[in-house]
């Protein structure tokens, strides 16, 4: 094994990305560094965010270089280190992003242990997915017993855990998704009250029967006209955490909608975006609790896997035609025991 793989950012898309903006290319394999190991991919994470970094507008990620790697999330298994913290066969979970193996800085690596959940878990549920749901929603949304909680995207990765631990906190959650059979999933198998397919339903009608009493907290993971919809309900005090705009992030002239300055005025409503970055020092007793509601059956999650690592960039694809339900992966390697 000399040979490696990494995905660049070929050009700048314009508008809906396509696979001309990346190149797969061979590389040789990378050798470690003194504070180095080197890693091989098991998976790797795709995310709408990824989307905004590849654009050169200012945003809160720099954004990424022509030329340059995909960075993003990545669970792996060490195969050298001069560290004696990190030995051969450990997993760990970093951003090294798209490409098969990897020398990464020991510092900036986490050990995942593989007998507390599957590993992809830690790129999930018990990641950053299941910690921007806890943050985004306990501490802007701060909902409370018998309130309404309206999730978009409600069966995406962050949707359904925001979903599943507002019902833990005894709120009545509402999801918004692009197919009954996500909806299905959502009522049946994660027990939410309501569920709306914003492609098919009458939005204005359904969110109105599905929230006779109004919206208390609306996760916003969508933008666009499902969220200019969910805002003419809001309560008094509604709290309102932006979390993604994914309906927005193709379009290649700047948005016009609603102007909701005076419905948050009305309302006194707070609307705040946040990143689950800020959340760091907290990151210990988020992923405590959430690791218990995860053992205790409290809270479900999905996966979508896509095999092999040259089908990356049709996974990332994927995220903006509503394909996957739960957390999109792709699975690069096995894991050795």
């Amino acid at each position: 094994m000399s040979v490696n793989e990494h995905i660049i950012l070929a050009k700048r898309p314009q508008g809906m990305p396509d696979e001309s903006d990346f190149t797969l290319e061979e590389i040789p394999l990378p050798v470690p560094q003194a504070g180095e190991a080197l890693v091989r991919t098991v998976y790797l994470s795709v995310d709408p965010y990824m989307r905004g970094r590849m654009s050169d507008a200012k945003s809160y990620a720099k954004p990424y270089e022509v030329g340059q790697v995909i960075a993003g999330g990545a669970i792996g298994q060490v195969m050298e280190s001069a560290d004696p913290t990190l030995r051969e066969g450990d997993f760990v979970v970093g951003t090294w992003g798209w490409q098969r193996y990897a020398a990464v800085q020991t510092g900036s690596l986490r050990k995942v242990n593989p007998d507390l959940a599957p590993i992809s878990t830690a790129l999930g549920v018990l990641g950053m997915t299941g910690l921007t749901a806890y943050f985004g929603l306990l501490d802007i949304g701060q909902p409370q017993a018998g309130e309404t909680v309206v999730v978009s995207g409600g069966a995406g990765a962050v949707g359904m855990i925001v979903g599943q631990i507002a019902k833990i906190k005894g709120a009545r959650v509402v999801g918004i998704a692009g197919s009954d059979e996500k909806n299905r999933y959502l009522t049946e198998k994660l027990g939410f009250s309501a569920a709306i397919n914003y492609r098919s339903d009458d939005l204005a009608s359904a969110l109105a029967e599905a929230c006779p009493d109004g919206v208390d907290v609306y996760f916003d993971n969508v933008g666009g006209e499902v969220s200019d919809a969910v805002l003419r309900l809001i309560n008094r005090n509604a709290r309102i955490p932006i979390c993604g705009q994914i309906a927005l992030y193709n379009l290649e002239k700047p948005d016009t909608g609603p102007r909701i300055q005076s419905l948050l005025l009305t309302n006194t409503a707070l609307m705040k975006g946040f990143l689950v970055g800020d959340y760091a020092s907290r990151y210990p007793e988020a992923l405590q609790e959430l690791a218990v509601w995860l053992r205790d059956g409290k809270i479900q999650y999905a996966e979508n896997i896509v095999h092999g690592f040259e089908k990356t960039i049709e996974a990332f694809l994927g995220l903006f035609s509503g394909e996957n339900l739960g957390k999109q992966l792709v699975k690069v390697s096995e894991e050795q025991r």
